[in-house]
């Protein structure tokens, strides 16, 4: 029997015109605080000064107002590690976070679970490996990595691989509900992070930047 998630899709969401979902706080609670909710809190490495704090607070505030919400991230350094802070402060059983392999940043890894990229059996996850290669930079990378290269430029593929796991999932992997993101808004949807909201886009997740969570923090 196939697992209960797969098919699922996220119910469509009113967007702005950037093609942003917009919803306040009190909204996205009622309407993904739910049972095995998946929720991307992730984002670019390079945080603002200003701006750290502000990541900290918002991990800390969703794990606190919510019940059933798991959070998922990629275990990278900057905003990933920053959203962990806050949610591991208050409830670390609901932080996920898949890596690119065994191992990663393992010293700083908050998470209560871990999936690594190597253990993925990528011949069982042919629509992992499809959505992966729409970064054309990547394709030719992808194709090597699931043939087994790992050297040091096949194994750029892991990221672009394991940024599509976190949104699609996998046979063993449930797919993200949500995607909460920091991104670089004078430069948007660019490198990793840009992949990973972009396969939200194709996967009709809904996604939201700091444009609009920046305000969930004001009340």
């Amino acid at each position: 029997m196939l697992p209960a998630w797969l098919g699922l899709k996220a119910e469509p969401q009113p967007v702005s015109d950037n093609g942003k979902t917009t919803m306040t706080l009190k909204a996205f609670i009622e309407q993904f605080d739910k049972e095995n909710a998946i929720v991307l809190l992730e984002g670019k490495r390079m945080v603002l000064d200003t701006d750290t704090d502000l990541l900290i607070q918002l991990g800390k505030t969703l794990a606190t107002k919510t019940k059933h919400i798991t959070f998922r991230s990629g275990n990278a350094d900057g905003s990933d590690h920053y959203f962990s802070l806050g949610v591991s402060s208050v409830d670390k059983s609901r932080l996920q976070v898949i890596t690119p392999y065994t191992g990663h940043r393992q010293k700083t890894n908050q998470a209560y679970e871990t999936f690594a990229l190597d253990e993925v059996n990528m011949a069982n996850e042919p629509e992992v490996v499809f959505q992966s290669k729409s970064n054309k930079r990547m394709e030719k990378l992808v194709d090597q990595y699931v043939a087994g290269a790992r050297d040091r430029f096949s194994i750029k593929a892991a990221y672009i691989l394991r940024d599509t796991i976190k949104v699609i999932g996998t046979y063993e992997i449930k797919p993200a509900t949500f995607g909460i993101f920091y991104d670089d808004l004078s430069n948007p949807k660019i490198g990793g992070t840009g992949h990973t909201m972009n396969v939200c886009d194709r996967n009709k997740v809904p996604i939201i930047d700091q444009t609009t969570w920046f305000k969930w923090l004001e009340g």
